[in-house]
């Protein structure tokens, strides 16, 4: 079937699109940043792609998200380091703060190299997906306000029907869509099966930059509740991004009730110092309110059949580990690469992206469930934290950073222009 079965919607196929005609078409779903940087890879490795999201165009804004260690390599090999660098948010580092704002603690980005606390590739979620569409757009087909309806698989492919009525059959699909993946519930199970809550919630949104924010990431943090209030920097600098963290406790919002969730962050928030009042005060006009509890997303395999994971809806590791974007921009890396190394073949290729995924996946979902034991409020028969300063840790950093060496698939087809002399 052709691209104008999905009516209006649709973007328009390029002559480069069509010229694949051949070549095996995958679909993808999900637009943020797994499924852009997934949708690069698969057409450099010769598919033909189709990314489907159900939003009606990118997402802008969001939290600020971090390359480090492999994951930046990642980036180089996409040919997007200038692009990405230039859209960072060029956060100087970060203050702890006291609730008279006076500075108790320092971390500078580069600390540890640039893959610290603060990275030295920092850049808000949507600025990351804007360059990743703008890299893929003309040679990938965007769907935008659609999603999949219903999929059923046989040996050679999988027919797929669509929110808004188009029929048409691929021979794999891909799930990029986020931790509550819709596509993973019709593939592997619901969200109850996988979802991992960590005991936190997180809410962020921009403001207005009244409070004199300049390159530095401030943080209060109020020990006795466990509640946390930052301020950190973003490219516009007349706003600035707010974020703040709670225990979960009784958490039950439902993910896309804005409303309800704007009431349950006042209330968890009442009395919390610092700035947090002039904050809050900005709730209500803030065009990119998120709230949600904290919560990874743990599945003993990532694959069923000619269907498959990738980013948030495979392994959410939660910001926590502040590695979700790297775990993506690798993936999609891995993934592609053994898919189009295994002649396409599903079983081979999504094995492979298991075998040499799941170990860098797990180091990152550990240091997410150990930052979020470090933000519970500890009673005095809590079960003692451990020694951070222990070569035990500084192992595990280096696996979360860079645990997993990147394949060259040297035989492997790839459509890249040569590198500039």
């Amino acid at each position: 079937m052709g691209v104008d079965d999905f009516g209006p919607r649709s973007t328009v196929r390029t002559a480069g699109q069509r010229a694949r005609a051949g070549a095996p078409r995958l679909l993808v779903a999900g637009a943020g940043i797994a499924g852009p940087a997934l949708a690069h890879w698969l057409h450099r490795r010769g598919a033909e792609v189709t990314v489907v999201e159900r939003a009606p165009g990118l997402r802008p804004g969001g939290q600020a998200v971090d390359a480090r260690g492999i994951a930046k390599e990642a980036i180089r090999r996409m040919g997007l380091d200038a692009a990405v660098r230039a859209a960072c948010t060029d956060t100087a580092g970060a203050h702890t703060v006291d609730e008279h704002g006076r500075v108790l603690q320092t971390v500078r980005a580069e600390d540890d190299g640039g893959d610290g606390f603060i990275a030295d590739i920092e850049i808000l979620r949507g600025d990351l997906s804007r360059v990743l569409h703008e890299d893929t757009r003309d040679g990938v087909e965007y769907v935008f306000g659609d999603r999949i309806a219903s999929l059923a698989q046989d040996a050679d492919g999988v027919d797929v029907v669509f929110a808004g009525g188009a029929r048409r059959r691929f021979e794999l699909v891909i799930g990029a869509d986020g931790p509550y993946s819709e596509l993973r519930a019709m593939a592997f199970g619901p969200h109850e099966r996988f979802l991992r809550p960590l005991g936190h919630v997180l809410a962020f949104y921009s403001v207005p930059n009244e409070f004199g924010l300049d390159r530095w990431l401030l943080e209060y943090q109020d020990q006795a509740s466990g509640r946390s209030v930052l301020l950190r920097p973003i490219q516009d600098a007349t706003r600035a991004m707010a974020m703040f963290y709670s225990a979960a406790g009784d958490f039950d919002v439902d993910h896309r009730d804005v409303a309800a969730q704007k009431r349950l962050l006042r209330e968890r928030m009442a009395g919390l110092g610092w700035l947090a009042p002039e904050i809050l005060a900005h709730v209500d006009d803030t065009p990119d309110f998120y709230l949600d509890q904290v919560a990874q997303v743990v599945m003993d395999r990532w694959s069923n059949g000619r269907v498959g994971l990738l980013g948030d809806a495979a392994f959410c590791s939660s910001p926590m580990s502040g590695q979700g974007t790297g775990l993506a921009l690798v993936g999609a890396y891995v993934l592609a690469g053994e898919l189009a190394a295994a002649g396409w073949d599903p079983a081979a290729g999504f094995a492979r992206y298991e075998t040499l995924m799941r170990p860098f996946v797990e180091a990152n979902q550990e240091i997410g469930r150990l930052n979020a034991r470090t933000r519970e409020v500890r009673g005095p028969d809590a079960e003692p934290l451990p020694d951070f300063s222990g070569a035990w840790f500084a192992d595990l950093l280096t696996r979360a950073i860079n645990g997993v060496d990147l394949p060259d698939y040297a035989g492997v087809p790839d459509s890249a222009p040569p590198p500039r002399r």
